[in-house]
C-alpha cells in the first residue's frame, strides 16, 4: 500500500543526499522514479536537485499555483514509476500537500517528501505543517549543532555572521546564510 512520507530536518542535514540515494537505489533495480523540486530554489540550477556533497539529478519543478496531483498523473501516463520524490517540500502549499495525499490514495504511488520543518524564527512552513498533519509516516534526518547535540532549529545570519530575527519567511540560501543549532543555542543566538 502506498504512503505519504515526510522526511524533515534543519538545513545541512543531508535531506537531498538521502533523496538522491533512495532514487538511485530504485533506478539501479530497474524501477523508475519521478523527482520534483520547488521552482523557487534554483541554487543548483533550474530543475535540478543537488546535494552539498556533489551529487545531483534533473527534476520537474513545482510552483505554488501548480497542481502536483495533475503533474504526477501526467508522469504516470508516460510510464510506471515506483515512487515520487519531492525536494524542498516546505515550499508546497497546503492544497498541494492534499494533492500529494490524493496521489497516494487514488493513484497508489508512494510519495516521499523532503524538507525543512521550521524556519529561522522557529515557525512551521505551511507545506511542512500540512505534511506533519497528513503524512502516513514521518522521519527525522538528523544533523548536529556546534555543541554536538541534535540540531532542531536554524538561524539566518547576515554577511558578518550576526543572527537575523526579522524578515520574510523565505530567503533562499545555504551555508553562507543559515546555521543549524540545537534549541538552546538557537535561543541564545536570537535572544529568547
Amino acid at each position: 500500500m502506498a504512503k505519504l512520507y515526510f522526511n524533515y530536518s534543519t538545513m545541512n542535514a543531508g535531506k537531498s543526499t538521502v533523496l538522491l540515494q533512495a532514487s538511485h537505489n530504485y533506478r539501479e533495480r530497474g524501477m523508475d522514479t519521478y523527482l520534483m523540486t520547488a521552482a523557487l530554489d534554483g541554487r543548483a540550477g533550474a530543475g535540478k536537485i543537488a546535494s552539498r556533497i556533489g551529487i545531483s539529478s534533473e527534476a520537474d519543478t513545482f510552483d505554488t499555483d501548480d497542481d502536483v496531483f495533475a503533474m504526477i498523473e501526467a508522469r504516470l501516463a508516460q510510464g510506471k514509476i515506483a515512487c515520487v520524490f519531492i525536494d524542498e517540500a516546505q515550499f508546497l502549499t497546503e492544497d498541494q500537500v492534499w494533492q500529494l495525499a490524493r496521489a497516494v490514495d487514488d493513484l497508489n504511488v508512494p510519495v516521499l517528501a523532503y524538507g525543512l520543518r521550521v524556519d529561522f524564527q522557529g515557525r512551521l512552513f505551511p507545506g511542512s505543517a500540512a505534511l506533519l498533519a497528513l503524512a502516513d509516516e514521518m522521519r527525522e534526518v538528523r544533523t548536529i549543532c556546534e555543541c554536538g547535540r541534535k540540531a532542531t532549529m536554524v538561524i539566518r545570519q547576515d554577511e558578518n555572521g550576526n543572527p537575523i530575527t526579522q524578515g520574510a519567511q523565505v530567503q533562499i540560501g545555504g551555508n553562507e546564510t543559515y546555521v543549524s543549532l540545537c534549541r538552546r543555542h538557537w535561543r541564545e543566538a536570537v535572544g529568547t
